[in-house]
C-alpha cells in the first residue's frame, strides 16, 4: 500500500497534496494548525492584553505573599478562589491604566535606574554586594527571567513616578491642621463597669435536643480539614556547610582573594544644626527655613561656638542638647543629601546650607577615621564562615540537580535518593491545608503535597525550590478526607458553649437594666451598685487604660450637653458587657504642640491627601479607558 501512495505522488496527485496541506497553513498558520494557538486573554485596556498566564501568575504571587503575612492562621478553604482572581484582575487593570498614563505623560524610567533599583536590592546583595548568581536564581525562583523582572521594575519605577508627582502637589492648610489635631487628640472623660457573664453561670442541665439544635447550627466549627502525611528529604545548604573542613592554606587563599570584603570603611564624626521644613512645606516656609540656616551659618563663620549655636537654635530633638554632634557614621546611614555633604568636606570645614528630607542643615565636620583592612586573625570566624557557607552553596547546587533527577526516575519512592545522596527521610505528622510547622508551612510545600501527581497518582513530587538554600522532594504517606467530629466527641465542648451563651444573654439584659437607670437620671455611682466602678478619667482616642471595645463605643458616642452626661452599653471581647456614663469632651489644640510635632502631623496630612488625590485620578483614567473583560465582569 506504502508503495502504491509512493508511485502515486507524482504529478497532479503529488501537487493536490501540497495544496491541500498548504491551505491550513495560510489560513490558520502553524500554531493553529498544530492546536497551539496565542494565549488565552483575560482583560484588554485599551488594546494592551492581560493573557490568563499572566493572571495566573499574578495570582500566585499574591497567595504566597497572603500566606506569608498570615502564617499560621492562612486558611485557603476560608478564601473564595474566584472572587480573589478578580480583585487579582482588578487591580492588573489598575496597574495598566496607571503605566499608559505614565507613557502619555511623558514620564521615562531610564536603563541606568532600572539597574539602581535592582542593585540595591538586598535579597540579590551577599556581603552587602550585589551577586549576578544570586540575582538569577532569585528571578528564577519567581517564575520569571531575569529581563522579565527588569521589565517588572521598570514598570513599577515608571507607575511611581505618577504616584510621586501627584502626591506632590498636596498641601495642608492650617484649618486642616488644627481640624485633625481636634479630633486626633481628642479626650473624652467617663465612668464605667464591667457586668461579668460568670455572674450568671448556671450548672443547669442541658438537654439533648439542645445540643443536637447547637451542633447542626455550628458544624462548621467542628469540621476536621483535610490531612496528609508526608515523606520528605530536605537539601539545606546550611546543613551542608557544618560538614565542610577547611585547612589554614585554603582559608588564607579565601582571605587573599576576598580582600575587599574585610576592609573597614572610612567613618566621618560632624555636628548640625537643625531647621525643620517638610517636603511639602509651601514656597514661603522653605524660604523662611533657608534664611534662618544661612544667618546661623554667618553667625558660626563669624566665630560663634556652634556647639552652643545648635543648642539654641537646631530643631532636632536628638542632637541639640550635645551640641548637634552625631558621633561617627559611615555611608549608608544618613540622608542622601546630608552623607554627599559630610564626606565632601575637610575636617573642620562648615559646609553650605544642605536641604535634606528633614529641612535645612548646617553641617560642621568634626572628624574623620580613616578606612583599613582587618588582618586575617581579626577575621579568621568569619572567613571560615564565608568559605564554608560558598563550599556548601557550589554543593548544594549540585545535590539539588542530581535529588531533581533520581526522585524523578523512581518517582514511587525517596529510599533510592536517601542511599545516593546520603539524605535522611524525615516525615511529618498529619498536617492539612493551612501548613505545619517550619518548611510545612511554605506554600510550594502545601501546593505539591495536595496536588493531582502526589496526592492521588502517589508520585514523588519534583524538586521545589522553598528558598535559595533549601530544596524538598516529598510524597504522601497517608491521607485522610475532612470530614466532621462525631457529636460524643464534642458534647463536652457544646454544652459549654451554651451556658455560655444562656450567662452572656443574661448579663446583656442585666446591662441594659442599668443603662436604663442611668439615661432615667441616676448616677453612675448609685447604679454601679456591686459592680466594681472605674474613672479612668480623660482617655484619649488611643488610650489603653480601658478595653479597646469600649473606648471606641465611648467615641462613637455624642457630644453630652453641659451638666449632662451620655451613657451606653457595649459587649466587650471577653464576653462581658460594660456599662458607661460619658460626662465631657475634651477637644486636641494645635497649639499644645511643639514645632517637630507640627511638621509631622502636616506630612502625615499632606501624604494622605496625595494618596487620595491619586486614587481619585486612576478613577478618572479608569473611567475614561476602553477597558473589555472576556473572563470576569467587573464587580
Amino acid at each position: 500500500m506504502l508503495q502504491a501512495i509512493r508511485d502515486k505522488a507524482q504529478g497532479w496527485f503529488a501537487w493536490g497534496i501540497v495544496i491541500l496541506i498548504s491551505i491550513p497553513f495560510a489560513l490558520w498558520g502553524i500554531q493553529e494548525y498544530l492546536g497551539v494557538g496565542a494565549e488565552p486573554v483575560v482583560a484588554s485596556v485599551n488594546g494592551a492584553e492581560i493573557t490568563e498566564r499572566e493572571l495566573n501568575g499574578r495570582y500566585e504571587n499574591f497567595r504566597q505573599d497572603l500566606r506569608k503575612r498570615l502564617g499560621a492562621s492562612y486558611r485557603p478553604e476560608l478564601f473564595d478562589d474566584e472572587r480573589m482572581r478578580k480583585e487579582v484582575l482588578q487591580d492588573m487593570i489598575r496597574s495598566e491604566v496607571i503605566l499608559q498614563a505614565s507613557y502619555d505623560m511623558g514620564l521615562r524610567a531610564g536603563d541606568q535606574l532600572v539597574s539602581s533599583a535592582i542593585l540595591g536590592i538586598p535579597s540579590f546583595q551577599k556581603n552587602g554586594r550585589f551577586d549576578q548568581e544570586t540575582f538569577e536564581r532569585a528571578v528564577r525562583l519567581q517564575g520569571t527571567s531575569a529581563a522579565g523582572f527588569e521589565e517588572r521594575i521598570h514598570r513599577i519605577l515608571l507607575s511611581e513616578q505618577l504616584s510621586q508627582a501627584v502626591n506632590g502637589t498636596a498641601f495642608v492648610t492650617d484649618f486642616e491642621l488644627k481640624e485633625k489635631i481636634r479630633l486626633q487628640d481628642q479626650a473624652r472623660e467617663f465612668a464605667f463597669f464591667a457586668v461579668p457573664r460568670t455572674k450568671f453561670a448556671s450548672d443547669e442541665a442541658i438537654s439533648d435536643e439542645s445540643v443536637q439544635a447547637y451542633y447542626k447550627n455550628h458544624q462548621e466549627s467542628y469540621r476536621v480539614p483535610e490531612q496528609v502525611k508526608l515523606e520528605y528529604i530536605l537539601l539545606d545548604a546550611d546543613s551542608l556547610s557544618a560538614t565542610i573542613e577547611a585547612d589554614e592554606e585554603v582559608l588564607h587563599g579565601y582571605y587573599d582573594d576576598h580582600l575587599d570584603n574585610y576592609g573597614r570603611p572610612e567613618q566621618r564624626r560632624a555636628s548640625h544644626i537643625l531647621v525643620l521644613v517638610g517636603a511639602s512645606g509651601d514656597e514661603s516656609e522653605v524660604d523662611a527655613a533657608r534664611k534662618k540656616i544661612e544667618a546661623l551659618k554667618v553667625r558660626a563663620e563669624q566665630g560663634e561656638d556652634f556647639a552652643e549655636l545648635a543648642k539654641s537654635a537646631s530643631q532636632d530633638p536628638g542632637s541639640a542638647a550635645n551640641g548637634g554632634d552625631l558621633g561617627f557614621f559611615g555611608k549608608g546611614i544618613m540622608d542622601p543629601a546630608f552623607e554627599a555633604a559630610t564626606y565632601a568636606l575637610q575636617d573642620g570645614e562648615l559646609s553650605a546650607p544642605v536641604r535634606s528630607a528633614f529641612g535645612f542643615h548646617l553641617i560642621k565636620l568634626t572628624g574623620i577615621k580613616a578606612g583599613d583592612v582587618k588582618s586575617f586573625e581579626e577575621v579568621r570566624d568569619e572567613v571560615t564562615k564565608a568559605y564554608k557557607r560558598g563550599e556548601a552553596e557550589r554543593i548544594y547546587y549540585e545535590y539539588a540537580e542530581r535529588l531533581a533527577d533520581l526522585s524523578y526516575e523512581d518517582p514511587s519512592s525517596l529510599q533510592p535518593v536517601s542511599t545516593t545522596l546520603g539524605l535522611d527521610i524525615k516525615k511529618s505528622d498529619w498536617i492539612g491545608r493551612e501548613g505545619g510547622a517550619g518548611i510545612l508551612a511554605f506554600p510550594k510545600l502545601l501546593g505539591a503535597a495536595f496536588s493531582e501527581d502526589v496526592l492521588n497518582e502517589h508520585n514523588n513530587s519534583e524538586l521545589i525550590e522553598l528558598d535559595q538554600n533549601q530544596s524538598v522532594v516529598l510524597r504522601v504517606l497517608d491521607h485522610k478526607e475532612a470530614s466532621y467530629r462525631a457529636i460524643d466527641e464534642v458534647k463536652a465542648t457544646i454544652i459549654a458553649a451554651i451556658r455560655n451563651e444562656q450567662a452572656e444573654t443574661l448579663a446583656k439584659a442585666e446591662a441594659e437594666r442599668l443603662v436604663g437607670r442611668l439615661k432615667a437620671g441616676e448616677t453612675i455611682d448609685a447604679v454601679a451598685g456591686e459592680f466594681e466602678l472605674k474613672k479612668p478619667g480623660a482617655v484619649k482616642r488611643r488610650g489603653t487604660e480601658v478595653p479597646l471595645k469600649l473606648l471606641a463605643q465611648v467615641f462613637r458616642a455624642p457630644k453630652p450637653a453641659p451638666g449632662e452626661v451620655v451613657s451606653g452599653v457595649t459587649r466587650l471581647g471577653d464576653g462581658d458587657f460594660a456599662v458607661f456614663s460619658l460626662s465631657a469632651v475634651v477637644e486636641g489644640s494645635v497649639d499644645s504642640l511643639d514645632e517637630v510635632r507640627i511638621v509631622q502631623e502636616k506630612r502625615t496630612l499632606s501624604s494622605f491627601y496625595g494618596r487620595q488625590s491619586f486614587d481619585d485620578l486612576v478613577k478618572d483614567l479608569r473611567k475614561r479607558a476602553e477597558i473589555t473583560l472576556t473572563q470576569y465582569e467587573s464587580e
